[in-house]
Formats: structure tokens, C-alpha cells, sequence
């Protein structure tokens, strides 16, 4: 991908219209399997593929969560003829994976830290007075407890894995009660960060021989009443971990990652894979 060049710093996309076109036919081009490319009728589509791209990343930078508002301000731009609601919603959700191939894909293009930290955020559904009456993910999502925010919500925890400039490797998705540890071994898989950082809800011996043999070092904090906590808690691995906690800020500041008004698994997955890719991809200077 000769055009673009990773920074290790995050900026702002200030990107053209036209150079996030040429990006996302490059990314197409590069990725996309033949078979779906040169699928039956494609050429006869109103909208590309490509544009669907471009359109995906514009609505997860302006930070737009309704797929209906979004699709509103869609029908002012002169970008050729749109489709119908139903079927642009039905046509994004069939791009989720090739997002998904993306996003991994740039993890290739940048240079590995021997350093990668690991938290998580909460995803709520509702607001709290609601958490024993909501219906929404039935089955899927239920009530958990944000110790930082010390809030009961009910919905879904985000658990993230991110380097020390910020740059997300991957993520997983699980119901609000879930314990964070039980997310660490789906979240690091292919990590090719040695060294994992992570907070005091990862503390556990267990978890900490089970990554040693995987040949990860995980660093958690210590309790203040822990032998050896002093020497143990140095300022400069707790700084470096506390990044983390930047990074979610600027998710639900730029992007509003903390509010969804998906009503299926399948747009909120889109939710997050656009978030992701238009997120990582500010970490690229287009030349």
C-alpha cells in the first residue's frame, strides 16, 4: 500500500472525499476475494461496493449513530445514484466481513511494539433506571458493573487490546457480566506483543501462568497491601497502562463508541468494525 504510511501517531482524518475513495479501491482491490468482486450482476449495481466503504467510514467519523439519520444526509451528497434504505442497510452488513479483513490486514503494516495493553469499557443499552425492564439482546446482553464509572448497566462489555501509541490490534464483545479475564485469551490470539499490560480486574496467578506458557508476560498492578507492591508499581508501567483509558476517551469523544442504536447483532458489529478501521486508519499519512 504504497500511498499510505503509518504514523504511530494519531491524527484527525482530514482526508478528501476523493483520497478516502482511492483508499477504500485500493483496500478493495487488495483484499476483496475474485469470487465477491466478479460476483453475478455487480456491474449492474447502483452503488459500488467501494462507495459503501467510503460512505461507512464517513458516517463512524462523523460520528453519526443512527443508520436513518445517516442515510438522510447520504441523499445530499452527488455521489451517484443512492439505493433504497432497506437495501443500503442490507448491502453495509454484507461488507462486515471484508471490514473486518481490512482492519486485520493494517495490523501487518505497522511497526510492533514488545509492548500492547488490554481493558475494558462498558456498552450500555439503556439508561440504569431500565436495567431490570429492558427486552433489547434478550438472551445476550445483561447487567454488569463498570468499577471505574461505578455504574450498574445493562448491555455489553468492550474489551479492547491496544498498543502503547494507542493503535487498536482487535477487540471482543461479550455480556456486561462477563469477567474480564475470561476475555484475555480470545482478545490477545495472535498477539505479537510479548509483554501485556492491564489493570487490577486482570490479577490472577492463574491467568499469569497460562499466558507465561503462550510466551506472553502479563503486568498487573499490585494491591497497596501486597508483599513487594511498592518496587512492584512502578510510575512508568502504571503511565503507560493508563493510556488505555486515553484511547476510550477519544473513542467516545470522536466517534461516541459508548452509545449504539443497533437493535441486532449484526449492525452493532458494524458499529464497532466502522469505529475500528476509521479510528486505526488515523494513524496513516496519506501520501
Amino acid at each position: 500500500m504504497s500511498h499510505l504510511k503509518y504514523t504511530a501517531k494519531s491524527h484527525h482524518l482530514q482526508w478528501s472525499l476523493h483520497q478516502l475513495s482511492q483508499i477504500c479501491h485500493h483496500f478493495y482491490q487488495n483484499y476483496c476475494p475474485d469470487s465477491f468482486k466478479h460476483r453475478r450482476n455487480v456491474g449492474s449495481a447502483k452503488v459500488s461496493d467501494v462507495s459503501l466503504l467510503v460512505l461507512l467510514l464517513l458516517q463512524a467519523e462523523l460520528g453519526i449513530t443512527s443508520q436513518r439519520h445517516f442515510y438522510k444526509i447520504c441523499r445530499l451528497f452527488p455521489y451517484g445514484r443512492l439505493l433504497e434504505r432497506s437495501r443500503f442497510n442490507r448491502r453495509s452488513r454484507q461488507l462486515i466481513w471484508l471490514v473486518q479483513l481490512i482492519r486485520k490486514a493494517m495490523n501487518d503494516r505497522i511497526n510492533p511494539d514488545d509492548i500492547a495493553i488490554i481493558d475494558s469499557f462498558p456498552l450500555p443499552l439503556c439508561q440504569p433506571v431500565r436495567n431490570h425492564r429492558a427486552s433489547i439482546f434478550k438472551g445476550k446482553a445483561d447487567i454488569g458493573y463498570n468499577a471505574s464509572k461505578h455504574l450498574w448497566f445493562y448491555g455489553f462489555k468492550v474489551h479492547m487490546l491496544v498498543t502503547l501509541s494507542g493503535y487498536i490490534l482487535n477487540y471482543v464483545v461479550t455480556a456486561a457480566s462477563v469477567h474480564d479475564i475470561r476475555a484475555v485469551h480470545d482478545l490477545i490470539s495472535g498477539c505479537q506483543q510479548s509483554v501485556i499490560l492491564a489493570d487490577l480486574g486482570y490479577l490472577s496467578h492463574e491467568l499469569k501462568d497460562d499466558l507465561a506458557q503462550e510466551g506472553y508476560v502479563l503486568w498487573t498492578p499490585l494491591r497497596q497491601n501486597m508483599v513487594g507492591a511498592r518496587r512492584h508499581n512502578h510510575w512508568k508501567l502504571m503511565a503507560m497502562r493508563r493510556t488505555i483509558e486515553t484511547r476510550f476517551s477519544e473513542l467516545a469523544r470522536l466517534f461516541d463508541i459508548e452509545h449504539t442504536l443497533a437493535r441486532g447483532l449484526t449492525g452493532l458489529q458494524l458499529r464497532l468494525e466502522q469505529i475500528v478501521l476509521a479510528y486505526n486508519l488515523s494513524y496513516f499519512e496519506f501520501n
